[in-house]
């Protein structure tokens, strides 16, 4: 690994492609749990196992990314990526991350039938028990960093209960502008750039311009187009972008539009789309990779491994344009001492949002009994005191999980 300084005089810690893409293909072959616990996996692995970046800076990133369209957790890890070898390590981290669980998919895709009942096993519930310890110690490690004194601890507990009664994306929106907005408005902190190594984004405000104008050009075009004529490509490719382009928070909730896209037009029959959404909830990964799912059990021009791979990538896309977009803008205002106290605020309203979270989904749907309740508390002890890999950790979940179903 090399030091670069960039003309501010910033310390940037710079890594190979390798690097990057073995990191995040471990992290997409065991990060199990959805978005919130894939975050807390991030933070694992880049803020306290590689020290790519501090607490600070990947909670202003996890903030951004919450208030983007798409999944966050994926943009995430594209920016990670990006800041730490370029736009091949952009490439690689969404590769890594991404490519396990969509090929996983295609494969369930030609033998839906012989998985049926893995959904049901003790290996999954085991998973998700895991998860409960992996998000457990995400709130346990942002809040000491992140809410260090009354007023943000107050926020953070104000805001879990604020997204607690509004259990929706809306709701996490409401709640992270609130909480900056009481940053900018109470907390008044300004912290001088330290001179640790953290990530740069080589984007420049042109550049996000252009991909701006690009994510409403396909927007509108890609619509304008499904309507004009009657390609039945077309008009999967439109649903399936606007899905990606239209929907905060990923995961679960671009699904309806999904269901909206390919089962009325007989792409997909409902069976088989229900077949795979149940599928997909065992996967490692970002939930978005249901696409490649779609695509291969399509009807139509696009079907097979190549319309799979084909749809996934469409999905994407606007996640990726829209982040291109707003990096560069975000770094410029970072260091304002009003944006520093904003941020403050968002960030013990991460911590709030993340112990929500914690409870519902993550919590709610994996802890039913207390052999369940012993194993998500041992697993939280195996990460956080006797510091044991994740993946280890969900290994030895799972396999304790099967032994007492």
């Amino acid at each position: 690994m090399t030091e670069l300084t960039d003309k501010n005089g910033k310390i940037n810690a710079r890594g190979t492609i390798i690097e990057v893409f073995v990191a995040f293909l471990k992290l997409g072959v065991t990060s199990f749990g959805g978005p919130i616990a894939h975050l807390g996996y991030f933070r694992t692995e880049f803020v306290e196992r590689r020290r790519w970046l501090n607490d600070r800076d990947y909670s202003d990133l996890v903030a951004l990314c919450q208030f983007l369209p798409g999944p966050a957790s994926s943009q995430v890890g594209m920016a990670l990526g990006l800041g730490r070898a370029g736009w091949p390590g952009l490439l690689v981290a969404w590769a890594g991350f991404t490519l396990p669980s969509a090929i996983a998919l295609i494969l369930f895709a030609y033998g839906i039938t012989q998985y049926q009942e893995l959904a049901e096993s003790g290996w999954v519930q085991g998973f998700k028990i895991a998860a409960v310890a992996i998000v457990a110690q995400a709130v346990w490690g942002m809040a000491k960093t992140l809410c260090p004194d009354r007023t943000r601890a107050a926020l953070a507990i104000f805001t879990a209960l604020l997204t607690l009664i509004l259990p929706s994306t809306l709701g996490q929106v409401i709640a992270i502008a609130t909480a900056g907005l009481f940053g900018w408005w109470r907390l008044k902190i300004y912290q001088i750039p330290n001179s640790q190594a953290r990530l740069l984004y080589p984007i420049s405000r042109k550049l996000g311009s252009i991909a701006l104008l690009l994510f409403f050009t396909l927007l509108v075009s890609l619509a304008l187009m499904a309507l004009s004529t009657n390609s039945s490509v077309i008009v999967l490719l439109d649903g399936v972008y606007r899905a990606g382009a239209l929907v905060f928070g990923g995961g679960h909730v671009v699904l309806p539009l999904l269901q909206a896209t390919v089962v009325p037009d007989g792409f997909v029959s409902n069976t088989n789309f229900l077949a795979g959404y149940g599928i997909a909830q065992i996967v490692p990964g970002p939930l978005f990779t249901f696409t490649a799912y779609l695509g291969t059990v399509a009807n139509g021009a696009l079907s097979g491994w190549t319309g799979g791979l084909i749809l996934l990538g469409v999905i994407f896309l606007p996640a990726l344009l829209v982040l291109i977009a707003v990096l560069p803008f975000w770094e410029a205002l970072c260091h304002r001492s009003d944006i520093q106290s904003a941020m403050s605020g968002i960030n013990a309203g991460v911590v709030g949002i993340l112990l929500s979270a914690l409870y519902d989904p993550v919590w709610i749907n994996a802890i039913h009994n207390k052999n369940d309740f012993g194993l998500a508390l041992a697993a939280f002890a195996l990460l956080v005191y006797a510091r044991m890999p994740p993946a280890l950790v969900v290994l030895l979940t799972g396999s304790a999980s099967w032994l007492l179903t």
